[in-house]
């Protein structure tokens, strides 16, 4: 299971990646505009709209990454079915398409439908399309059906597999969002406590997004409580409203930064650089803009158990600021920004005191963060063993044969089962580990390998595998 988990991390890596630029887009222009998102600007509407047009379609691309990562030969066709896949179970359980279904007016449809679009249906479809392929992408039918054999057959069957699970969420989604509200709404009556648990839960349900299930509860007028247009309105009671965000100012702003600095410095020698060029665009992002789903995908799946410790801190920080009557509120997120611009409303109650609370909890993240890291092995991003390198050449004959070698070592067409490959490693499934030379293999001058079950072997090669995971592919799909 956890080995699962790591490859949907892993997977998320690539549409991670393009998220902090897009939050701090949408940063510089709500900075810009605050009160018109664009509508009083031209250029932070420019800012804005490109940002949000990644930002807000996450699901999407977690949905189409996660199909490309899972797939044994990280094929188009894949993350063409994980579109597929999230196109079906969006549209099906519309908001209009249920009203349909219901035969009834869209305004009497359950409101856990409009947030279906979400990053748990996008990794979902994901790993469906992968699991799809992995099936069916060699099947081959019959003449008069030929045209939709193989990898034509993935989409379709993907589909099919997402009507399935359409109807199980049709039934199952509106019951969990609901019980969630009616949680969320139980524990608003419980004061600073109620505000710890509501972070902790927040941050606990991003993976699924039935974050925005609790969300409506204390931020909006579902209960009565309205938090954020309380507070900007000038609505509500000095040092009490504003509750229910103050406490992620000094998360997002200092705890979740020091979480990425922790986690470069724990990160293998040979891996910083890489790791640097995330965490150090996903910190910032955090920072100043609020947006923390670039960091927190960047290790949800690698190491969940780091994870439930974030949320915990997340839930104590809460708790902590609306202990002392700390308030400060947002309009995008608890950044730099809004911290800006919400610190001089009225009912700001000693703003100033959040970011001496978030020194402390930047100390407190970076001290856990580090230590949990190296004592448990967790495998956070630029955790990979060290390999060494093998440079690259202009004609790509290095890896060619580099290639040819290891494939006749692992043996061949006969032997092995399917290859996948990590940051630095090959990893493959063999018939029988009898057949496989390591002394042929590691005369390529591969580091070395690494047996990890009576099927499975791993070739450790280098941050170059890549090169030499596609030339085994080519080998593969001649033999």
């Amino acid at each position: 299971m956890m080995k699962y988990l790591q490859n949907i991390g892993r997977s998320l890596m690539l549409p991670v990646a393009v998220l902090p630029a897009a939050a701090i887009l949408m940063g510089i222009g709500y900075w810009i505009d605050p009160a018109g998102w664009g509508a009083d600007n031209a250029a932070a509407a420019f800012l804005i709209k490109a940002g949000s047009s990644i930002i807000d379609n996450m699901a999407i691309l977690f949905a189409v990454g996660v199909a490309l990562g899972m797939s044994k030969d990280k094929d188009g066709s894949a993350a063409l079915s994980g579109l597929v896949a999230y196109l079906v179970v969006t549209t099906l359980l519309s908001t209009d398409s249920v009203a349909m279904l219901q035969g009834t007016d869209p305004e009497n449809v359950n409101a856990a439908f409009e947030k279906i679009g979400n990053q748990f249906i996008g990794i979902l479809s994901g790993i469906v399309a992968s699991v799809m392929y992995n099936r069916f992408s060699h099947v081959q039918l019959h003449d008069a059906l030929a045209f939709f054999s193989g990898k034509r057959l993935v989409p379709i069957m993907t589909a099919v597999a997402m009507l399935v699970i359409s109807g199980v969420l049709f039934f199952v989604w509106p019951v969990i969002f609901t019980a969630l509200v009616s949680f969320g709404t139980a524990i608003s009556k419980l004061d600073f406590i109620g505000a710890g648990l509501y972070g902790f839960f927040n941050r606990l349900l991003i993976p699924t997004g039935l974050h925005h299930a609790l969300n409506s509860v204390f931020w909006f007028d579902v209960a009565g409580i309205n938090d954020i247009g309380n507070f900007w309105s000038g609505t509500g009671e000095k040092g009490v409203t504003g509750m229910y965000q103050a406490g992620f100012f000094p998360v997002m702003m200092f705890g979740l930064p020091a979480a990425a600095l922790a986690m470069y410095h724990t990160a293998k020698t040979k891996r910083k650089k890489q790791a640097a060029s995330l965490l150090l665009a996903a910190g910032f992002a955090s920072f100043f803009t609020g947006v923390t789903e670039p960091l927190e995908f960047s290790f949800m799946f690698l190491a969940p158990a780091l994870y439930v410790v974030h949320a915990a801190l997340t839930g104590l920080s809460l708790a902590v600021a609306a202990f002392f009557h700390w308030t400060a509120g947002f309009g995008f997120s608890a950044g730099l920004v809004d911290f800006v611009l919400s610190s001089r409303l009225p009912l700001a109650n000693m703003p100033y005191m959040l970011l001496l609370q978030g020194l402390v909890f930047g100390l407190i993240y970076y001290v856990m963060f580090r230590f949990l890291i190296q004592k448990f092995d967790l495998k956070t991003p630029g955790r990979e063993e060290e390999t060494a390198q093998i440079e690259d050449t202009a004609s790509g004959s290095r890896f060619v044969k580099m290639a040819a070698v290891i494939y006749e070592g692992l043996g061949g067409d006969a032997n092995v089962v399917s290859i996948d490959n990590c940051v630095t490693r090959l990893r493959v499934e063999v018939r029988d580990m009898k057949a496989v030379d390591e002394v042929k293999i590691k005369s390529t001058g591969v580091p070395g390998t690494h047996i990890v079950g009576p099927n499975s072997i791993q070739v450790i090669v280098g941050t170059n595998v890549q090169f030499v995971a596609d030339e085994v592919a080519r080998i593969r799909n001649k033999g």
